[in-house]
């Protein structure tokens, strides 16, 4: 195992099991009513667990309709996401946004984008804002594989090299575009070597191994802060559920090779690293699930029991 501070891959494992519990409870409640949809992240939690794990609370993220694993890792709270996908007034965006555009500007969540890609350029302004301002930030934008096919991509990864922005892009890359796999939309192996174009670093990582991930966001988040970005990092990683709540996946791929990837789980394996090099006990373990699960029983009820937004308000926070 890479040495790395013991309490850190500590913190790395809860905020991954706070990412999938949040997500399982979600789709519990969805199937029981809950408005708007659902872009699950099960199987992805340690790339955004590893790379925020070393991210600075003045530093900023943008992330997609498949965001709540990137959101939480920011640190944000469950109660005000879960009280945003209830479409209640105490939700982040006043239960007017939904799943796929939460943000949290007092935490520099700059908020889920419903189009594909197009956190990137935004990533890529913030990015020179904080540079214009010599600011030691860094931004990171989070984004699927599918992302890197769009005109997006090329346009704010190709300005952040132009401008050596202090971006880190971050390609979770769970190998399928909505439905298409890989193979079928480009004819690369490895979509880190689309960085070449722009004459940046590009590191290719197993997104499931989150000291692996950990590990590499660490060094790249350093190297962006010193003025040495911007860095595209691509977790290869797999989404064992559907692409939303309305598909179950199985038209696109096989049930064995979800199996397959399952028994790759980033929790599990970190889990297994952590009690067999006694980094953490059963009880210390058990103890993250259980306070996870508590405060999820917490943000439900704070969800159910908060208003419904005010029918007067609905043309506030709008800019047209």
């Amino acid at each position: 195992m890479p040495e790395m501070d013991a309490a850190k891959l500590k913190e790395i494992y809860a905020t991954m099991v706070r990412i999938r519990f949040f997500e399982e409870r979600a789709i519990t409640e969805y199937r029981k009513g809950l408005p708007g949809f659902i872009h699950p992240s099960i199987g992805q939690e340690a790339i955004p667990a590893g790379v925020c794990a070393f991210l600075r609370e003045d530093d900023y993220i943008i992330t997609t309709h498949r965001g709540h694993g990137d959101i939480i890792a920011k640190g944000a709270r469950l109660d005000r996401m879960m009280a945003e996908l209830f479409a209640k007034e105490t939700g982040y965006c006043r239960g007017k946004g939904g799943s796929m555009h939460i943000a949290d500007v007092e935490r520099n969540i700059l908020g889920a984008t419903g189009i594909v890609g197009d956190g990137i350029p935004i990533a890529a302004g913030v990015g020179l804002g904080c540079k214009m301002q010599n600011l030691d930030r860094v931004v990171v934008a989070f984004f699927g594989d599918g992302a890197t096919n769009s005109g997006a991509f090329h346009e704010g990864v190709g300005l952040a090299a132009i401008w050596s922005l202090p971006v880190l892009f971050v390609c979770e890359n769970n190998q399928f575009q909505q439905s298409t796999p890989m193979r079928d939309y480009t004819r690369l192996t490895d979509l880190a070597d689309r960085a070449k174009a722009y004459g940046i670093p590009g590191i290719t990582v197993d997104g499931n191994d989150a000291i692996a991930v950990a590990e590499v966001a660490r060094e790249s988040i350093e190297k962006c802060r010193k003025g040495e970005g911007p860095i595209l990092v691509v977790g290869n990683t797999y989404r064992t559920v559907g692409h939303h709540m309305g598909d179950p996946g199985t038209s696109y791929r096989s049930k064995e090779e979800v199996e397959e990837w399952k028994k790759k789980d980033p929790i599990d394996r970190l889990r297994r690293q952590l009690l067999e090099n006694k980094i953490a006990t059963e009880a210390e373990i058990e103890e993250i699930h259980n306070a996870t699960l508590r405060e999820l029983d917490e943000a439900v009820k704070f969800a159910q029991e908060s208003p419904e937004p005010k029918v007067e308000e609905a043309l506030e926070d709008i800019y047209a």
